[in-house]
């Protein structure tokens, strides 16, 4: 199949690579990125590097490059200060310097800390993505956000960090489980909510999964790269999230206080198809969006998520829940801006306090509760 670049205009500007057979290719997509460095430090975890590593490290000394490898604790609870510190330690010991570049290999725990790592170290050197799941390929490889979790929430320590480029070798997306690979989808579904009725309705036909990577390369290829285009068409406009940018946190302020009380053992992208439902059903309850709200919306949603083999249900009470919502990076002072969905590929971004907040998780819930009965 051939090759996808996308062009991402941002402050640094960088090109995005869909394809396959594109980790062999490594080392000469960051010679073009990454043209002064002459040392590589990449940076992968347990479960990705036994894998890729070697093919990754190859290409990129056939590209003339000198290549550390670290690899770090898989999993999101070792997304710490901890093992950031390893990493900038690991920079240090190997002599990286200001021309050099960091390769993050691996799912979105592995790109957020190598890329906050790379912000930080010699106050910023450049780093190239190279996501091996599909959350990682549609989110957070492309944007520079980087960052790690702090005991009282997710995400609350990083940086604003463009990448040098972004390598997503759909082949990767074979050796996932079906949990891992539907995990990533409901970010996928979350770009078809906001931002395109034609990507929602192809999933309604055409789910992202194993069946459709065994039978159709070229158009997992395809939707992936349509994700990338809404992000990038957003990123571009509101780079550092003051504005349009805010919409890519649908389903994020309730899925990250249902990602928090499971203590991260739960999915993100199944937390978040669970927050877009209970947001869905508890906003147009709460009256927010009565009067314009497409009738099935809600149902809509669930009805894809469910298809991609994400669980959009909530075991916890609304206590709970805005317990963990306070910690939320989105809040300001007694109040946080919610995406508001209106219909399929239309949401807008509106302010609201804990109250309302509160309300409309009440009301989603009990929604949601029943539907179930």
């Amino acid at each position: 199949m051939a090759e996808i670049t996308i062009d991402i205009p941002v402050s640094t500007p960088y090109r995005v690579h869909v394809g396959t057979r594109l980790l062999e290719a490594a080392g000469s997509i960051a010679r073009n990125a990454v043209p002064r460095a002459h040392k590589v430090a990449i940076v992968t975890d347990t479960n990705v590097g036994p894998l890729y590593a070697h093919i990754v490290r190859d290409g990129l000394e056939e590209a003339g490059f000198d290549v550390a490898t670290h690899a770090v604790a898989a999993g999101e609870e070792h997304k710490t200060l901890a093992t950031y510190g390893s990493i900038l330690e690991f920079l240090a010991a190997e002599e990286l310097d200001r021309s050099d570049a960091v390769v993050a290999l691996g799912g979105g725990v592995v790109g957020d800390m190598a890329g906050f790592a790379a912000a930080t170290y010699m106050r910023g050197i450049a780093y190239i993505q190279m996501p091996t799941t599909l959350l990682a390929m549609v989110d957070s490889s492309v944007g520079g956000k980087c960052a790690v979790d702090l005991s009282c929430g997710k995400n609350l320590a990083g940086a604003f960090w463009q990448p040098a480029a972004v390598i997503a070798d759909v082949g990767c997306l074979g050796t996932l489980t079906p949990e891992r690979l539907a995990d990533g989808c409901g970010e996928v579904v979350k770009h078809g909510a906001i931002a395109d009725r034609e990507l929602f309705e192809l999933l309604e036909k055409t789910p992202f999964t194993f069946d459709l990577l065994m039978h159709d390369l070229s158009l997992a290829a395809a939707i992936i790269a349509r994700n990338i285009e809404i992000k990038r068409d957003v990123v571009a406009a509101d780079e550092r999230e003051g504005g349009i940018r805010k919409i890519l946190n649908f389903g994020h302020s309730i899925g990250h206080a249902i990602e928090a009380r499971s203590g991260y053992t739960r999915g993100h992208g199944s937390c978040v198809a669970a927050g877009m439902v209970a947001m869905a059903r508890g906003s147009r309850r709460a009256g927010w969006n009565a009067s314009d709200l497409e009738d099935d919306l809600a149902e809509r949603i669930d009805a894809l998520c469910r298809a991609h083999g994400l669980d959009t249900g909530c075991p916890y009470g609304t206590d709970e829940l805005m317990e963990a919502a306070l910690h939320d990076k989105k809040r300001q002072g007694d109040a946080i801006d919610l995406v508001i969905p209106h219909s399929i590929g239309a949401v807008s971004i509106e302010r609201c306090d804990f109250e309302q907040l509160r309300a409309i998780i009440e009301l989603g819930l009990a929604a949601q509760a029943g539907d179930a009965a």
